[in-house]
């Protein structure tokens, strides 16, 4: 069984590449969506640690423990200049199924290889298993874009939730019904706080967010913050994590947290900056008690605490 903290693999025994993904639950079927960095790590012209881009690996499970390669659902693309080319950034793929419209849509950041574009990228597909076709990218209501994540509200309104102003604050961007554009409605939280990789939930009335610090590749403290409504009256709370190295996060970083059989789950990476495919995962058990969240660190994906 694949451990928490360490390197997983697929039913083919082989390195699973969903970095800075998500779980997204679909009739009988979780797929799970990530960066596949199964590339050599390199410094890029602006000193920052990559792999050239490859494409957004999938896989699905029935029990999310046993984990069927589907391939790489949206490619790198071979054309200098593509969004998608192999010296661009692509991070942080969300994807989310629209009922109305039938597809499956697809959100990351997509970057040059500075890091100074900062923008949002959209792809579709007719299938959870795509593939996706790549449609544009754009800055969220002239708002710089880095980590990132969708989240659908009780109405059926999605959000992109993403990092602004040089990752020194987080915007959420209200997306129009087909979940293709933005409507205009956005909101700032958090200013001057500096939070990354947010993980967002509602339960019983309160929003949740979990997030990291800005310290690059180097393990930090998660905080979490709630509120009443989800685009205001935002505050941090604490640190939800318990245990051994909790003040790092376990030495992991947030990037969603997934409903499964009447439970929350947080996903962490767990990046090896040296070696980037080699950076492994967690699955742990979110308790919820009004305004009090705690992350216990487990040894194995959806053991729960006593």
């Amino acid at each position: 069984m694949n451990k928490n903290g360490t390197l997983w693999y697929d039913t083919d025994g082989n390195p699973i590449q969903a970095h800075g993904g998500m779980i997204l639950p679909h009739g009988d079927t979780y797929y799970w969506y990530g960066e596949n960095k199964n590339g050599p790590t390199s410094l890029a012209p602006s000193g920052d640690i990559r792999v050239d881009f490859i494409g957004i690996s999938c896989y699905s499970s029935k029990n999310c423990i046993d984990w069927k390669n589907e391939g790489i659902v949206l490619p790198a693309s071979s054309a200098p200049g593509s969004d998608l080319y192999r010296d661009m950034v692509c991070e942080r793929p969300k994807v989310i199924y629209n009922q109305k419209t039938g597809k499956f849509v697809m959100w990351m950041h997509i970057d040059t290889p500075d890091y100074r574009s900062a923008r949002a990228g959209v792809a579709t597909a007719d299938a959870p298993t795509g593939p996706f076709t790549y449609l544009y990218s754009d800055i969220p209501n002239r708002s710089d874009c880095r980590d990132m994540t969708l989240f659908q509200d009780l109405d059926q309104r999605v959000y992109l939730i993403h990092s602004s102003d040089w990752n020194k604050t987080l915007r959420i961007s209200q997306l129009t019904d087909d979940y293709l554009h933005f409507t205009g409605v956005c909101t700032k939280i958090f200013p001057e706080q500096e939070r990354e990789a947010p993980a967002v939930f509602y339960h019983q009335g309160l929003y949740y967010m979990i997030t990291s610090g800005c310290t690059g590749w180097d393990a930090n403290s998660a905080l979490y913050g709630i509120s009443s409504n989800l685009l205001t009256g935002w505050k941090l709370i604490d640190n939800p994590c318990e245990g051994k190295n909790y003040r790092k996060t376990f030495y992991g970083q947030s990037t969603f947290v997934f409903e499964k059989d009447g439970h929350f789950y947080l996903m962490l990476d767990h990046w090896k900056p040296k070696n980037l495919k080699a950076s492994g995962y967690s699955i742990l058990p979110v308790t919820v008690d009004g305004m009090d969240l705690r992350i216990p660190f487990t040894e194995y994906p959806f053991q729960q605490t006593k």
